[in-house]
C-alpha cells in the first residue's frame, strides 16, 4: 500500500497536466431552442390549419406610438412575434384585452372581431405569419 500512496500524487498530477493541454470540446454546429408553443388562440380556440393547399406569408408590421388598428378579424390562423414595443389587443367577442411585449408569441383569434393599439411610447414591430388558401388576404375589416 505504501508505494501506491506515493504514486497517487504523481499519477494525479500527470492526468491533470494531460487534461490541461486539451482544448474544450467544439461547440455544437446547430442548436435549436424552442421559444414558445401554443395549441390554442388568444381566445382559447384550438388551432386548425385551412384545408388544401395554403400560402405562407411572412410580413413586417410597424405600428407608431398611439396608433390604433381598426376592428378586424382573421378567417385563418395568424401568428406574430413582438420584436419591440407594447401592443394591446382587445377581443370584441370576449371583451378581454391582452397586452403583448417584446418576445411574446401572439396567436390571434380566428374569425373573432378584435382591435389593437400601440399601448407604449415606442414603435411596435411585429413579424407576422399568415397561412391562407390561394392569393386571398387574412384580414377582414369590420364595416
Amino acid at each position: 500500500m505504501q508505494p501506491f500512496r506515493r504514486l497517487t500524487p504523481f499519477l494525479l498530477a500527470g492526468l491533470l497536466a494531460g487534461c490541461a493541454g486539451q482544448a474544450a470540446p467544439p461547440a455544437k454546429p446547430v442548436t435549436v431552442t424552442e421559444l414558445a408553443s401554443a395549441t390554442t388562440t388568444a381566445s382559447g380556440q384550438p388551432i386548425r390549419l385551412p384545408g388544401g393547399e395554403i400560402r405562407v406569408v411572412l410580413s413586417d408590421y410597424r405600428i407608431a406610438p398611439a396608433a390604433k388598428l381598426p376592428v378586424h378579424k382573421h378567417p385563418y390562423p395568424r401568428y406574430a412575434v413582438v420584436q419591440s414595443g407594447t401592443l394591446a389587443v382587445t377581443n370584441e367577442v370576449t371583451g378581454e384585452t391582452i397586452t403583448y411585449r417584446p418576445g411574446d408569441l401572439v396567436v390571434e383569434a380566428v374569425d373573432q372581431w378584435h382591435s389593437a393599439v400601440n399601448a407604449g411610447t415606442d414603435e411596435v414591430h411585429l413579424l407576422v405569419l399568415d397561412e391562407v388558401p390561394g392569393s386571398g388576404s387574412n384580414t377582414i375589416l369590420q364595416e
